[in-house]
C-alpha cells in the first residue's frame, strides 16, 4: 500500500490532517475567492471612482455626484462589505474540508 501524501493545517488550538489533494483543493478555491473579490474591488476603486468617473458624476444621488462618492466613500463600503462576504465563504469553505471536532 502507498502511503498517501498528508498535510497538517493548524486551525486554532487543533491540528487537522488532511490529504495533499484535500488541501490543493482547498487553497485553489481560497484563491479563486480572493481573486474574484479583489477583482470586484478593484473594479469599483479604480473604475468607478477614476477611470468613469465622468460619466457617473452625471447621476446624482442626495445632492452629490455619484463618481465622487465612488471616490470618496463607495470602494470603502464596498471593501468592507466583501471582507465579511469573504468571512461567510472562508468559514462555508472551513466547514466543507474540516471534519467536525
Amino acid at each position: 500500500l502507498r502511503r498517501q501524501r498528508q498535510m497538517c493545517i493548524r486551525d486554532r488550538s487543533t491540528t487537522i490532517i488532511m490529504s495533499k489533494k484535500l488541501a490543493e483543493e482547498y487553497w485553489e478555491k481560497n484563491l479563486k475567492y480572493l481573486l474574484i473579490l479583489l477583482s470586484i474591488w478593484f473594479t469599483v476603486s479604480f473604475g468607478f471612482g477614476i477611470l468613469l468617473i465622468d460619466e457617473l458624476n452625471q447621476i446624482k444621488i442626495g445632492g452629490f455626484k455619484l463618481g465622487f462618492w465612488f471616490a470618496q466613500q463607495g470602494s470603502i463600503y464596498v471593501f468592507v462589505i466583501l471582507i465579511f462576504i469573504y468571512i461567510g465563504l472562508m468559514n462555508r469553505l472551513d466547514k466543507k474540508y474540516h471534519p467536525k471536532k
